[in-house]
């Protein structure tokens, strides 16, 4: 499956979307319409247990109105 040094990163961007998500004032419900993805989605991402893709990360950053690169700080 992953490694422990993956399911890090993968709980850590969770963490970052959720920092994110809460500086832009929106709840998680309002995120996944923006984002067009489900809430329960968004939900999982939040507590690391989604390996997302690169367009899921395109269209999170997109929608948070943050780069790439802002999404990745810290981790």
């Amino acid at each position: 499956m992953y490694s422990a040094e993956e399911r890090k990163v993968i709980r850590e961007l969770g963490i970052r979307v959720r920092q994110l998500r809460d500086e832009a004032g929106l709840s998680q419900e309002r995120l996944a319409e923006l984002a067009e993805m489900h809430r329960t989605y968004i939900s999982s991402i939040e507590r690391g247990q989604q390996n997302i893709s690169l367009t899921i990360l395109i269209r999170l950053a997109t929608t948070l109105e943050v780069s790439l690169e802002r999404l990745f700080t810290g981790i």
